[in-house]
């Protein structure tokens, strides 16, 4: 059985591009070597950041190929824990992997940290050096 996991959007775009180190992330993604869960909030913020960083137009095939990816598992949380506090903001993340129950959260964010503290819902974060050494 592939690991679900949720991707930060920081550490999806350092993925995306060919000369990355972290390039086998994404790729992990086509090929299926585990399962990226994302919800409609998610993929906004993908869409949002990518189109900052590059274009529209590299945004909008971004999203498209996840759209159209059979590893992609689309989740509606139902549930809004609130657990990080200092960024409600990255709460979505966490919403998303409590309601897929991911096997990590892939994040180099800090804020991510105060789950580490939280007894229940237990949901594991690691680097995104640690995944890539996961996948390979």
């Amino acid at each position: 059985m592939l690991n679900k996991v949720v991707l930060d959007t920081n550490c999806l775009i350092m993925a995306l591009s060919r000369h990355s180190e972290y390039y086998p992330v994404w790729t992990g993604i086509q090929t299926g070597t585990y399962i990226l869960c994302v919800s409609n909030d998610i993929l906004e913020e993908y869409h949002e950041i990518i189109a900052q960083k590059t274009s529209n137009v590299v945004a909008d095939n971004v999203i498209r190929l996840l759209a159209e990816c059979p590893f992609v598992e689309f989740i509606d949380p139902r549930y809004h824990l609130e657990l990080i506090q200092a960024d409600p903001d990255d709460n979505k993340f966490v919403d998303c992997a409590f309601s897929a129950n991911a096997t990590y959260i892939v994040s180099n964010d800090k804020h991510f940290d105060a789950l580490k503290s939280i007894d229940f819902p237990k949901i594991q974060v690691i680097k995104l050096i640690e995944f890539l050494q996961t996948i390979k």
